[in-house]
């Protein structure tokens, strides 16, 4: 058998071991996020018709959120029970032995990568986003709220009862900038326009609108009031507002870029959905930086842990990437670093602990 047709029977038997284990570790994560899902949900049932049934409805359309966002720890996890299995029961010591080098090893992970990191990218652009929306819409029916929301560059619209609503901006905090409110009464004709600059959430259905101009219309003309603040009664809450508009973990790459575009051309601030838009592009690579570093721990002797230490030390590895990459983004936004470099730092750093650790391992 040729030095070529061992690496490519190789690189099957390593995919087939590897894409089984990750799925198993897929399967056991989603599950217990599932299960939190659901317990977290409960406080809701029984509002309105919001009964099991749509619970279940609601926690399935979250799955596609899940599968993106542990992406990269379940790789890590599955490919270091694959690759640790292999090395228990000597099978990457007879592959290095005949003669396959380290080098082709981590060539045949990321051969191997490669469709995970496509899989990763249709599910985090093209499955979740529509999926969570859909969710939510499903879920705020099943209330029974009588809300209708639209996105557009010019901001949320949203149909409460009987009143149209524009939000402009949904900043960090919950808090609106640029609200006007639309009534109308059951014939649809203009009773009256509410534009107020901010609005914070005070309450359940509750808002204060401040810096308030509110126009009444009648047989007799147009009147016009100025008001400090004003209480703004609606179903409207900041988790439909920011699920909905400008939460750039629920964006596509192509969205966060219209929409930095959009506050670019308006003079705010872009940093926070660059750093998003850079990481959404970034995030896919992981899963080959995971891939890498999971090969790692294959070279280390047995008597420095079991598999069950090795898998410890994947899931810390794992959350430290995924929560020491919102730090460094959340980090760069506040202080307007580098966008690029912000939201790919934990790539370079996992990716420089994976060729130390492989360094160390071949010097042995």
């Amino acid at each position: 058998m040729g030095a070529v047709e061992a690496m490519n029977l190789l690189t099957r038997y390593l995919a087939r071991e590897i894409y089984f284990s990750v799925a198993l570790v897929f399967f056991a994560l989603l599950m217990l996020f599932s299960l939190f899902d659901l317990i977290n949900q409960l406080n809701e049932m029984g509002t309105g018709n919001y009964s099991l049934m749509y619970m279940l409805i609601f926690v399935a359309l979250t799955i596609p959120s899940h599968v993106y966002e542990l992406f990269p720890v379940a790789v890590l996890i599955g490919t270091i029970v694959a690759l640790v299995q292999m090395s228990a029961n000597s099978e990457l010591t007879v592959y290095r032995a005949s003669g396959v080098s380290l080098k082709s090893l981590v060539l045949a992970l990321l051969r191997i990568g490669i469709p995970m990191m496509i899989l990763c990218v249709v599910v985090g652009e093209f499955v979740s986003p529509p999926s969570e929306k859909l969710a939510l819409k499903i879920k705020l029916k099943a209330q029974n709220l009588n809300l209708n929301v639209s996105e557009f560059r010019s901001g949320v619209w949203a149909k409460d009862e009987g009143s149209f609503v524009n939000v402009r901006n949904v900043m960090s905090d919950t808090s609106l900038q640029e609200i006007t409110i639309y009534q109308f009464d059951e014939r649809y004709q203009l009773q009256g326009i509410i534009a107020a600059n901010r609005a914070s959430y005070r309450a359940e259905k509750e808002w204060l609108l401040k810096d308030v101009k509110q126009t009444k219309f009648s047989e007799q003309g147009a009147t016009i009031h100025n008001q400090a603040e004003l209480v703004w009664h609606t179903a409207l809450n900041p988790g439909i507002l920011t699920v909905l508009l400008v939460v750039p973990e629920k964006m596509t790459a192509m969205s966060l870029y219209q929409y930095t575009q959009h506050l670019s051309d308006n003079n705010q601030q872009t940093a926070r959905y660059e750093i998003a838009m850079w990481g959404k592009l970034a995030y896919p690579i992981a899963v080959l930086v995971m891939m890498v570093l999971a090969l790692a721990f294959s070279s280390y002797n047995k008597r420095e842990g079991g598999v069950g230490t090795k898998i410890f030390v994947g899931v810390v590895l794992g959350l430290t990437f995924h929560f020491a990459g919102r730090l460094f983004a959340n980090l760069g936004a506040l202080n307007e670093w580098n966008s690029l470099l912000s939201a790919t730092a934990m790539n370079w750093l996992f990716l420089a602990l994976a060729l130390t650790l492989l360094w160390r391992a071949e010097r042995r």
